[in-house]
């Protein structure tokens, strides 16, 4: 599996994990069974709960153009040293951003942001330049 791929699914997995923190933070707001049913009604998450499910709308906006572009480098065999580095630096940013999201850190998570999206046009620069 290359650096690249494994990033995408590292990824996926903080996409996946980042529900089961600011779950529980929102169904103490809410109550569990007003999030069991179709939520009509509920009032939006506040505080922690709500920059959780913030940082993790934006992972979803941010993951699904990363991984068309890396599963574009992986399908043309586009991989090199840079295209790594890129990859790395994607899924280090993103750690990044989700922690300061839910920690209320802006200057750091804007950072984060950017690094993330810079990384991603340098693996689709990588496509182009081959």
């Amino acid at each position: 599996m290359t650096t690249e791929l494994l990033t995408l699914l590292c990824a996926a997995a903080l996409c996946l994990a980042l529900p089961l923190i600011y779950g529980p933070l929102y169904s103490r707001q809410v109550s569990l069974m007003a999030l069991a049913g179709n939520r009509e009604g509920v009032p939006p998450a506040t505080g922690a709960a709500g920059r959780g499910l913030r940082a993790h709308s934006n992972l979803i906006e941010n993951l699904v153009p990363y991984a068309a572009v890396v599963l574009t480098a992986h399908a043309l065999g586009v991989h090199n040293q840079i295209t790594a580095i890129a990859a790395i630096s994607f899924l280090a940013a993103r750690v990044v951003h989700a922690g300061c999201y839910l920690l209320g850190i802006t200057g750091l998570r804007s950072l984060a942001y950017y690094v993330g999206l810079f990384a991603t046009l340098t693996i689709a620069a990588q496509i182009f330049l081959r």
